[in-house]
């Protein structure tokens, strides 16, 4: 199986315990106006470009003869300041094993190993699945937002170790004003996963005046607490760079929502459920 992928990040620490690599699936069926990485949304290869730093030289618009950008990548190696790149490669599940691997001694000894992110994992799920094949015995964690078939969850389920599960809202409206999808089948699978016998995280992206509320936070906590394998719930806090990479795409950022509010952190909701809760 090929499967496309957008980045690989060595020597990792928050996203599973010890020493972890990620890789990042690219593309995601949710269009969060948050996202911090929108290089991962789209299913398909894009030009990423600094623009604020070039120098107007010239030398990619002469080997470019294109009306529409075909990701071909001359105007990548032209680039004097190298300020273009594809986002994007496609892989051999084999191939990115044998890249993942190495220096699996380190993330062994460290008590860490391998973490697959996204965009969505569950998006790719036959190279995925592929992949994580070729991984074993190395602990494998996968990142997900829980949108996918329950078959396709529960078979992820049978084949890793641990999950990281974004929780974004509890309320479908909310859910899909700013993701763009409902939160039925999130929902669902985050039901299994907490009748599971696998270990894994809830993390919430907490984006102010979005899912920051008492109530969601409430109940959020409601639906986890009798989880018997949750280690902890991760609060990762909206960061006003989340709209620094738009440009680079000719994206227009347009979060829906006053990104300079402070966001409410509610610890305390997690606490009293006796939740294990962490702020990154």
């Amino acid at each position: 199986m090929k499967g496309t992928i957008f980045n690989i990040e060595e020597f990792a620490v928050h996203d599973g315990p010890g020493i972890r690599k990620l890789v990042f699936f690219k593309g995601c069926p949710l269009k969060c106006t948050w996202c911090h990485n929108p290089e991962g949304i789209s299913f398909k290869k894009e030009l990423m470009v600094s623009y604020a730093a070039c120098i107007h030289c010239g030398k990619c618009s002469e080997v470019c003869s294109n009306n529409e950008c075909i990701q071909c990548g001359k105007c990548v190696d032209v680039c004097p300041l190298r300020l273009r790149k594809i986002v994007g490669k496609d892989y051999e599940a084999t191939h990115l094993a044998e890249i993942l691997l190495k220096g699996k001694e380190v993330l062994i000894k460290s008590g860490g190993g391998i973490t697959i992110s996204g965009g969505e994992p569950l998006a790719q799920p036959a190279f995925l699945f592929e992949l994580i094949e070729h991984l074993k015995p190395v602990n494998i964690a996968v990142e997900t937002s829980g949108y996918a078939k329950t078959e396709v969850f529960q078979r992820m389920l049978s084949k890793v170790d641990m999950v990281l599960m974004d929780v974004k809202h509890t309320n479908p409206d909310i859910h899909k004003k700013y993701t763009g999808v409902d939160n039925a089948q999130i929902l669902n699978n985050l039901e299994v996963l907490c009748s599971s016998d696998i270990d894994f995280y809830i993390r919430i992206p907490l984006i102010p005046g979005v899912n920051d509320t008492m109530e969601n936070m409430e109940e959020t906590a409601r639906l986890i607490k009798d989880a018997k394998n949750l280690k902890r719930v991760e609060l990762l806090p909206y960061h006003q760079i989340a709209g620094a990479k738009y440009p680079m795409l000719r994206k227009q950022y347009n979060p829906g929502f006053d990104a300079k509010r402070k966001v409410n952190f509610r610890k305390d909701v997690f606490e009293k459920y006796n939740i294990n809760v962490v702020v990154l």
